[in-house]
């Protein structure tokens, strides 16, 4: 056996991109299924970064939601049915389509709320219906954002 080969890597530093919070142990897998849990929320990340994706999946794990990601906007939209998901949390700078164009596509098949998580600040006039996540977060701003993109006026926003 290779020594080299069992010795585990240093963690690389997170990207810029990647959201910051203090880590919170989860019990939580990404294999376990949804729950009867009203307040247990199913979400799909679309995100490039992998560090970001990874950050972002582990802080609402650890919010105790169930969530999944995604690289890319069509792989979001050969991924997303109708349903089987309470939100979406999507990076607005995506390479090709943006996360505006497929919070737009996904909107026109099911309205469901959305947080748009961005290094961005937030636009004067954001897409109705949503959040903006300003990156990097806390956890507690993530979960400030899940509430607001839950409550009435978001979910029934045009």
């Amino acid at each position: 056996m290779n020594a080299t080969a069992s010795t585990p890597s240093a963690p690389s530093a997170p990207s810029a991109n990647a959201p910051s919070f203090v880590d919170r142990p989860s019990s939580l897998s990404s294999d376990t299924p949804p729950s009867a849990d009203p307040n247990r929320l199913r979400i799909l990340v679309v995100e490039d970064d992998a560090d970001a994706m990874a950050t972002s999946l582990e802080a609402l794990r650890a919010l105790g939601h169930w969530a999944t990601g995604v690289r890319s906007a069509e792989s979001a939209i050969t991924r997303y049915m109708r349903g089987a998901f309470d939100l979406l949390m999507l990076d607005v700078g995506l390479p090709g389509l943006s996360g505006k164009d497929l919070a737009a596509k996904l909107m026109a098949i099911e309205r469901i709320p959305v947080i748009f998580a961005s290094g961005e600040p937030e636009p004067a006039q954001p897409p109705a219906g949503s959040v903006w996540l300003r990156k990097p977060y806390a956890l507690e701003d993530l979960d400030r954002a899940l509430a607001r993109a839950c409550s009435g006026p978001v979910r029934d926003a045009a």
